[in-house]
């Protein structure tokens, strides 16, 4: 099984890509893809698994919105992701995929990792509709 420092290994590889990243505590990192996208990943060792999660918004409170936005989740979830999904926690519509730890290698947390990113990256625009004004 992975250990947290070798998490940290694969973040490290990350960044040679232009990925920043900051542990803020022992075995929960926030990493910021870059470029346009402006989202926080935050990977959590959480044995036996590590955990991808990313804040996409704020649940609408308008009922009708909000179930035309949960059913177009689910039909995301069905067509454009292949481990990870989309789900509501508390207040917030998040992307979140869980890793077993026991058989993790680099490649398959590299490709997690920028499923997510290039989902949020063709996913945001249609989202960002459902977003209240502030």
């Amino acid at each position: 099984m992975l250990s947290r420092e070798d998490i940290e290994a694969f973040l490290d590889r990350l960044s040679t890509d232009g990925i920043s990243y900051s542990e803020v505590e022992p075995g929960l990192w926030i990493a910021k893809p870059g470029g346009s996208l402006d989202v926080n990943v935050v990977v959590h060792y959480s044995p036996p698994v590590v955990l991808l999660r990313v804040k996409v918004m704020t649940v609408p409170s308008d009922a009708a919105q909000r179930a035309t936005l949960n059913q177009r989740l689910l039909e995301l979830n069905a067509s454009d992701l292949v481990h990870g999904s989309y789900g509501i926690q508390d207040d917030s519509i998040v992307l979140t995929e869980a890793l077993e730890l026991s058989h993790l290698d680099y490649e398959e947390f590299l490709a997690s990792f920028e499923g997510m990113t290039l989902a949020l990256t063709s996913h945001l625009r249609e989202l960002g509709s459902y977003r209240e004004a502030v």
